[in-house]
Formats: C-alpha cells, structure tokens, sequence
C-alpha cells in the first residue's frame, strides 16, 4: 500500500510545501522572537555562533540537546544572523514534516488521504503557529515523524538514524522508539505472526544512547543532568501531585483529540465508524494502526508526567497520527468525506486567529504574532523615554528590554523584575522604590466566555492561569500614571510612568 520511498516526484512536493509555507507565513517572518525563542534558543544558538560552545552563557542551561543550536548557528553562518534567516530556517524544518505527513499517508492509505493528512496538518493551528518559531519541538516533530514513516517503509538503519537525530532535537522525542518498541514486545507475548525479530526490536534503543552522551556531557560541564535545579523543579520534581496528574492526563488527551477545533475531525470519524465500509475502500492495517496508537498513548503518558507548562506543542509529533487515522476512516466509510475535511480546514483557519472559549497559549495560534507586536510598540515607548531608567517588568519583557539581539530595543535597558502582574506581585512592587516605570502586560489572553468556569478556578491552581491585573489598577497601586496602552484580540500591554519619589511615597504610605 502506498510508495515506500520517496522518488523525484516526492522531492518536487517538499518544495512545493516549502513554497506554500513560506508563502502564507511572509507576514510574520520579521517578527521579533516570541518567548522561549528570546529566553533560551537564540541566544543559546547565538552563544554556540561567536563562542563554538554548546553550553551557554547568556542564558541558563536547561539540558536540552544541541542540534536546534547547531541548525540555528549553521543558517546564520551562511546567510547571517537576523530574525528573517531564522524564521525561514525554521520553515525549512516545519515543511519537513509536512512532508513525511504526506509520505507516511502514503504508506499506510493512498494518495487521497496522504494529500488531506498532510493540508490538515499543515494548517493545524497549533503546528501552523510553530512553524516560524525556533524552539525544539519543531526539531523533534520533523525528525520523529521521519523516523516514524521510515518505521512503516521497514527501513530500520535509517529508522534508527532519525529517531537518532530526533532526540539530539528535543530528549522527549525518544519516547516515540522506546513506545514502538513496547508495541513489538506485545507482538511478541501475543505471539503474532507478523511480530518483528528480536534483532528489529532492539535496534530502536540504539536512540537513547547519543541523548545519555549528551547528558554525561552536560553533568561533566554544569555539574547538572537535566539542567539547572529551577528548571527541573519545575518540570519533573513539581508536577507530581495526584490531582494534577489527572487533571494534565485529560488536558493531554484533550489535545490531541479536540484542541482548536480538531473535534470536528475526531468527531466526525468516530460517528462514521457506524457507518458501514464503502465498497473497495482498505483500512490501514490494524497492525499499523496499533503501532500509531501505542506512540500517542506514550506521548500523553510522557507529558502528563513530564513538563510544568502543559504546552500544546508538546503533541505536535502525534497529532498527524491521529488525523491520518481519521481522515481514512472518512474516506473509507463516508461518501462526502472532503466535506468533513474541508469543514475541518475552515475551522483550522479560523482558529488561526478566534480566541477559544477556554484558556490557551498564545504560541497555539496566531495571537503569538499580537503579543510580540505590541510588545514591539511598548519597547519602542519604553526606549523613547526610559532610555537611561530603570523599568519594572515580567518574564519575557525582561529579555525583551535588556537583549537587543532579540529584535525590540536598539540598546540594552536596565530592568527590575517581579514574576507576573497578579495581585501579589503587585504588592511586592510597591514596596520597591527601584524603578522610573512600569512596562506591564497580560501574560495570556483571556477568553470573553469561558466554556468550563470551574476547570478556569483549578487552573489559576494548577496552572499558573493567574489572572493578571488591569493597567490602570497597577498604575493606581504603584501611584502611577498610564502614559500608553495597546490591545489586540484579547491582548494587552501598557507603559506606566512610576517617579521614583511616588513609589517612595507610596511605599511609606504602606509600611505607616
């Protein structure tokens, strides 16, 4: 079933889907960097580019392995460094995977399904949002679906090579060769015919020895395994509360099977399997189909157990999985089947820019590009009357003021930083006379209507979906005065000029 390599004809449709990508994403290729982008990846890309040092030193160590660093460096070193190379870099990767989408539609269906699979996949809001940006889910989606469609072609040596490169990508990614292995030892105790030799099976561990390599090296550089003490507090030792556990399992789950709008998709599918078969239309095999669900179920076991941000592009190397096995059971059972899909596609579209009716992350659609643009505007009003101040602010606007490289201010601006804008935080700041202004904003959008009020209420819990405080409630608790204010779709961002004097006054006031 299907082609099981690709041929020239194949080589022509990563092009075309470059082509594509970059074609719908120009808008966006000048934006400054979003995030985890400024906080860890181009400046850890940027020290490996001026030092040859893959351990940083402009930003802290987070164990994560160095192949985004090493493709980031590579591009810059060719084209030079600017936020446009980078972008364009990134969508080489993100048409990589659209690519082996299509490829491994191919092997498990036909071309009808590759083709859907891989158009849905591309304009998934989550994976279209993440195609421009340079963080190592990308690197790790790319690889692991090649590794995965090398898996279904029976290519195990180059299987093995790109699971290989896929965890150098992100270390997660190794969940993918350990989860197909467990699936053939299961073969096996089930004793299948078709069950792979032991000398097949145990060539997918081979994977995981370059990441303990790479994590022997970072002990014997840091001092550290999986990176420095905050960050795995954060993701691994903080995470382990049973209610939460529970709460991120389902979350998980609900990503990959209904998050932007995929329950459309999920959801048709389901109902069409009481549908009966159209005459000489193939499933995928069950054995295939088996293969793919023992990944995603590890995916969501992995994440629920690993990670404090319960981050929606985590799921990205699993989600083709499940629209592969959706748009073929449509295909196969239901007559109209391109409507669902097209269906599919306009609420994809839709999502790029509708703010859901639950909490979200701005990097799962375009809101990303509304933060950074009026993050632009407030740095911009920032530099042009605190140039020579001190401003108060939160993660990411710290980088994004005293980094120049990361796009937003033309010389570093000396900052004081508090953790969000929540109530708390604000009352920590004003006891702090340390400060000329204030460069506030939300830190995720916040839906007009929220679909489940008490999952909203646990999650300010478990989530840190802390609600952030109005400018001008902050402007009247520090005895300032908002002196500018933008918003976009659910966004905000505001500069408040703070005197020192006042905040002096202010805190005396507080402390009588």
């Amino acid at each position: 079933m299907g082609n099981k390599a690709p041929n020239g004809l194949h080589w022509g449709i990563l092009a075309s889907i470059f082509c594509v990508l970059l074609l719908l994403h120009s808008p966006l290729l000048s934006l400054p960097y979003f995030w985890d982008e400024a906080g860890h990846y181009v400046p850890a890309a940027r020290d490996f580019l001026l030092t040859g040092d893959v351990i940083p030193t402009h930003t802290i160590s987070n164990a994560h392995p160095p192949l985004p660093m090493f493709y980031l460096a590579m591009a810059w070193k060719l084209f030079g460094y600017s936020v446009v190379v980078t972008r364009v870099a990134m969508l080489l990767v993100a048409s990589f995977a659209v690519w082996n989408v299509y490829l491994l539609g191919l092997r498990l269906a036909h071309r009808a399904v590759a083709a859907a699979s891989a158009g849905l996949y591309a304009i998934y809001p989550v994976f279209f949002a993440q195609s421009t940006l340079a963080q190592a889910d990308m690197f790790a989606t790319a690889l692991s679906l090649w590794g995965i469609r090398l898996y279904f072609e029976r290519r195990r040596r180059l299987c093995v090579v790109a699971f290989a490169l896929a965890v150098l990508g992100k270390e997660t990614a190794i969940l993918v060769p350990f989860a197909l292995f467990a699936f053939e030892l299961g073969e096996r105790a089930l004793r299948r015919s078709e069950a792979a030799s032991w000398r097949e099976s145990l060539m997918l561990l081979p994977p995981a020895v370059p990441l303990a390599v790479w994590y022997a090296y970072h002990l014997h550089r840091t001092g550290f395994i999986f990176g420095n003490p905050e960050f795995f507090a954060y993701n691994v030792a903080g995470t382990r509360e049973p209610l939460r556990l529970l709460l991120v399992f389902m979350l998980r789950w609900w990503q990959v099977l209904g998050y932007m709008n995929l329950w459309l998709l999920t959801g048709v599918a389901g109902a069409a399997m009481l549908l009966d078969p159209q005459p000489g239309r193939d499933r995928i095999p069950v054995r295939h189909q088996s293969a793919m669900a023992s990944v995603i179920v590890a995916s969501c076991l992995l994440h629920t157990i690993v990670g404090g941000a319960v981050l929606a592009r985590y799921m990205m190397p699993v989600i083709p999985l499940v629209i592969i096995i959706a748009v073929s059971t449509l295909w196969r059972r239901l007559q109209a089947w391109k409507w669902a899909v097209a269906a599919t596609a306009l609420l994809f579209v839709i999502s790029w820019f509708a703010i859901p009716p639950y909490h979200f992350a701005p990097e799962d659609n375009l809101n990303y590009a509304d933060f950074v643009r009026l993050h632009q505007q407030a740095a911009r009003e920032v530099e042009s009357r605190y140039a020579q101040g001190r401003v108060l602010t939160a993660w990411p606007a710290t980088r994004e003021l005293d980094t120049p490289s990361v796009g937003y201010v033309s010389k570093p601006i000396e900052i004081a930083s508090i953790e969000d804008f929540s109530v708390s935080q604000i009352q920590v700041a004003a006891q702090s006379s340390d400060y000329d202004a204030v460069l506030a904003f939300s830190v995720r959008p916040e839906p007009r209507r929220v679909l489940l009020p008490w999952f909203a209420r646990i999650g300010r819990r478990y989530f840190e979906h802390e609600r952030d405080m109005a400018p001008e409630m902050i402007a009247q608790m520090l005895g300032g005065k908002v002196v500018w204010q933008g918003r976009k779709r659910g966004q905000w961002a505001a500069v408040i000029d703070v005197p020192r004097a006042r905040v002096a006054e202010n805190r005396g006031n507080m402390t009588d």
